[in-house]
C-alpha cells in the first residue's frame, strides 16, 4: 500500500523549535529535520541550513537557485549569477534534473566566475571547464551569456578584461548596481568554502582582502595551486542581493565555527566570515559534519 508521510522542516532560532514547511512525500519514514538557524545581532539577513545528507543539501541548493531565479527574471528579466568551482558544482547538480530543467528559464541565465584560476579553458584546472562539463552543457543556456575569462592572457590582463565585461554589462543592466555604492549587484553569487575558510580565491591574511576600489582583482601567489587567479573583491562579493556559502564535510568545520560564530578578536579570522552582504541576503548550506563546531547548534556528525 502507498502511504504518504509528512515531510516536516524545522526551524531552530535559539531553542525555538517551530514547523517552517511540510510537504507529501512518497515515503511513511521520510521525515527529515532540517536545521535553520536565523542568526540575529549585526547579521540578522544570514541564514544557517544544515542537512542531514548531500543529496537533501544537493535538493534544497537546486529549490533554492530556482527560486532566485524565478523572482529575479520575474522582476529585472534576467538572472546574473557568478558561480565557484570544488565540489559545489557537483552539489548543484539536481538543476539539470526533472523538474528544475525544464521549468527554470535558462535562456535568461547569464553566468559569471566568482573566481577562476588563469589556465586554459579545457585545464582540467579550470572552473569553466568543471562548470562546463557538469552543469552548462546540460541545460540549454545561451553561450554568449556564458562569461568566462580570456584564458590568453596574464592574470592581471584577465582580471582588468573581466571587469571591463562586467562594467559594460551593469551599464546595460544585465547586471544591476548596487544603490549604496557602483558595485555590480549579481542576483546571486555561489561561493564554496575551504578548509582554511577561503571564498573565491580570497585567502586568510592574503592582501586582495584590503582591495577596495577594483571589482575583479588577481594573485599569483595562491597558497592552493593553480597559483595565478583572478576573483571578485570583497566589495562586490558584498554588494550582491544574494550570496550562498556552501560547506560539507568534518574538514570545513573549523572554518564554518570562526566564520559564523562569535569567537572574539583572539581567534583566526577566516575570509568567510566576512562575506556578508550589506543589503541582500547570506545563506550557509552546510552539512551536519561541516555545522558540528558551531556553538549551541545542536548537530553533532
Amino acid at each position: 500500500m502507498h502511504v504518504e508521510a509528512q515531510k516536516i522542516t524545522i526551524i531552530i532560532h535559539f531553542g525555538f523549535i517551530a514547523v517552517l514547511s511540510s510537504i507529501k512525500t512518497p515515503s511513511a519514514n521520510a521525515v527529515e529535520l532540517v536545521g535553520s538557524m536565523a542568526l540575529s545581532g549585526g547579521h540578522k539577513d544570514r541564514e544557517l541550513r544544515v542537512h542531514e545528507s548531500l543529496d537533501e543539501l544537493s535538493t534544497d541548493l537546486a529549490d533554492y537557485i530556482a527560486e532566485l531565479s524565478e523572482a529575479s527574471v520575474k522582476e529585472r528579466g534576467v538572472f546574473a549569477i557568478a558561480l565557484s568551482g570544488g565540489s559545489l558544482i557537483g552539489l548543484m547538480g539536481k538543476l539539470c534534473e526533472a523538474p528544475y530543467n525544464k521549468t527554470v528559464d535558462w535562456a535568461k541565465w547569464y553566468i559569471f566566475w566568482a573566481d577562476e584560476r588563469v589556465v586554459a579553458k579545457n585545464h582540467a584546472d579550470s572552473n569553466y571547464k568543471l562548470a562546463k562539463d557538469r552543469l552548462l552543457s546540460k541545460v540549454p543556456i545561451i553561450p554568449s551569456h556564458v562569461h568566462s575569462i580570456n584564458d590568453t592572457v596574464s592574470a592581471e590582463e584577465a582580471a582588468d578584461d573581466y571587469e571591463f565585461v562586467i562594467r559594460q554589462l551593469v551599464k546595460s543592466r544585465v547586471i544591476s548596481v548596487s544603490d549604496i555604492s557602483d558595485c555590480p549587484k549579481f542576483d546571486l553569487i555561489l561561493l564554496g568554502m575551504g578548509p582554511d575558510g577561503h571564498v573565491a580565491s580570497l585567502f586568510p591574511n592574503h592582501s586582495v582582502l584590503e582591495e577596495k576600489d577594483e571589482w575583479v582583482t588577481f594573485i599569483t601567489d595562491s597558497p592552493k595551486p593553480p597559483p595565478e587567479r583572478i576573483t571578485f573583491t570583497l566589495p562586490v562579493i558584498n554588494s550582491a542581493s544574494n550570496v550562498a556559502i556552501v560547506a560539507t564535510g568534518d574538514s570545513k568545520a573549523e572554518a564554518v565555527h570562526l566564520a559564523v560564530d562569535d569567537v572574539g578578536s583572539d581567534s583566526p579570522s577566516v575570509p568567510a566570515g566576512v562575506a556578508q552582504p550589506l543589503k541582500g541576503k547570506l545563506v550557509w548550506f552546510l552539512d551536519k559534519a561541516a555545522a558540528s563546531k558551531l556553538e549551541g547548534s545542536q548537530f553533532s556528525a
